[in-house]
């Protein structure tokens, strides 16, 4: 159950990331409310995983989702440039979050 709720605060983190770019520099309301609520949400779900999982490890996978999750949507959503060394370090990352849990 704590790496269900890991991956729901991750994929939060995902979300109010984004938003936070939408919200220009939280210019626009409704983005910049999404980005607020995004952010408590992923928090809380956090927090709660981390009620069972060592800190160290839920913290990596977390900013780690976020690493992985923005880049790909800033790459498809605003067009931001992914380039092959960006790729082979998230790669990179990818194997350490799975490292992380097969060792956990």
């Amino acid at each position: 159950m704590e790496w269900l709720l890991l991956l729901i605060a991750g994929i939060l983190e995902v979300t109010w990331a984004v938003f936070m770019k939408m919200s220009e520099g939280f210019t626009k309301f409704g983005p910049s409310i999404i980005t607020a609520i995004g952010y408590i949400l992923s928090a809380v779900f956090l927090a709660l995983a981390l009620r069972k999982l060592p800190l160290g490890t839920a913290y990596a996978m977390w900013t780690g989702f976020g690493i992985i999750g923005t880049t790909i949507l800033g790459g498809m959503l605003f067009k931001e440039t992914i380039t092959l060394p960006q790729v082979i370090c998230v790669l990179l990352i990818v194997s350490g979050i799975a490292g992380l849990k097969l060792m956990s």
